[in-house]
């Protein structure tokens, strides 16, 4: 059990995809994404979610994502948020999205 304290310190926001493309030098099939995050700023994530998306279905739609863990170098590329997702079927990842269109960088809890 975690107490309320440590679920505090995730900072969990809604952004929206600006770009995504394949991300080739990665050894598991993924795409780079650039994603707004209102005043938090333009961040970047890798994201092995290519079984369900193609980038074109990616761009304009809103995501959440933890957005303060340390940046992370995959293959060159720095990610610097965690996009969220539900493990559907083996390596299927499902988004998470707010129901509705939201602010971006608005705080998830």
């Amino acid at each position: 059990m975690i107490h309320w304290k440590d679920f505090e310190k995730i900072e969990i926001r809604t952004g929206t995809i600006l770009e995504a493309r394949p991300f080739l030098k990665a050894r598991k099939p993924a795409y780079q994404l650039r994603i707004d995050f209102g005043e938090l700023g333009l961040r970047n994530s890798s994201a092995q979610i290519t079984r369900l998306y193609q980038p074109e279905d990616l761009v304009g739609r809103q995501i959440i994502a933890v957005v303060n863990f340390p940046p992370k170098n995959i293959a060159g590329f720095l990610s610097e948020c965690l996009v969220l997702g539900i493990y559907a079927d083996g390596d299927e990842v499902v988004l998470l999205q707010p129901e509705r269109k939201v602010e971006n960088g608005r705080k998830i809890g």
